[in-house]
């Protein structure tokens, strides 16, 4: 009887979802000027996405590159950075994950691609400083209502990223909607490397 209840009991943990273990998040560091910023990369909730970041950090294809735009200030905004379309540094574009798919949001310390169409994502991302729904998916939008797909979150270091927000600004770089965005001292990546 003792016996038989251990085994229902086993597979009942085994077999129960509330049990089963999730993959864990990818942790990868990014060593910058300013300091260290540690994210946990999602390779479960936005595989496509959290894969192209992944192999940008292998192939070290991020070190050397540097933030170069902050938008916002305090605690509140967004800063961007990655390769800068460099062709020695790009790899292909990828396919798009929605927030609406991946039910990941645009919520404090989420990493996101930039973009310009769906689907033309490469090698620069951006953190976010507070909440930003209006980047998250829209279906129910008229236009381009895909939003940015989010693909990690910060979980050490959001004080150096507050520190890259609040950096001088140069008044005439950058185009269109950039100008006044863009740093006047971009704040170099010198490492991004997986940690344990």
């Amino acid at each position: 009887m003792i016996r038989s209840l251990a085994l229902w009991l086993a597979a009942l943990l085994i077999l129960s979802p509330a049990f089963a273990q999730a993959p864990a998040d990818v942790r990868v560091a990014l060593d910058t000027a300013a300091g260290r910023i540690v994210v946990a990369v999602h390779a479960d909730k936005a595989p496509v996405t959290a894969s192209n970041f992944l192999a940008y950090v292998d192939q070290k294809r991020l070190d050397g590159t540097v933030f170069y735009r902050g938008v916002g200030a305090a605690d509140y905004g967004f800063v961007q950075g990655g390769a800068q379309n460099d062709p020695k540094r790009i790899r292909p574009p990828i396919k798009h994950e929605p927030t609406s798919q991946t039910g990941l949001t645009h919520d404090d310390g989420a990493l996101s691609m930039a973009r310009y169409a769906p689907g033309s994502a490469t090698g620069d991302f951006f953190v976010v400083l507070g909440k930003m729904p209006a980047m998250d998916a829209q279906p129910e939008a008229a236009g381009d209502n895909q939003g940015f797909a989010v693909f990690a979150h910060v979980v050490e270091g959001l004080d150096v990223v507050k520190t890259i927000l609040a950096a001088p600004k140069s008044a005439t770089a950058g185009e269109g909607v950039m100008k006044g965005q863009m740093l006047e001292a971009p704040i170099k990546i010198m490492t991004a490397r997986r940690v344990p």
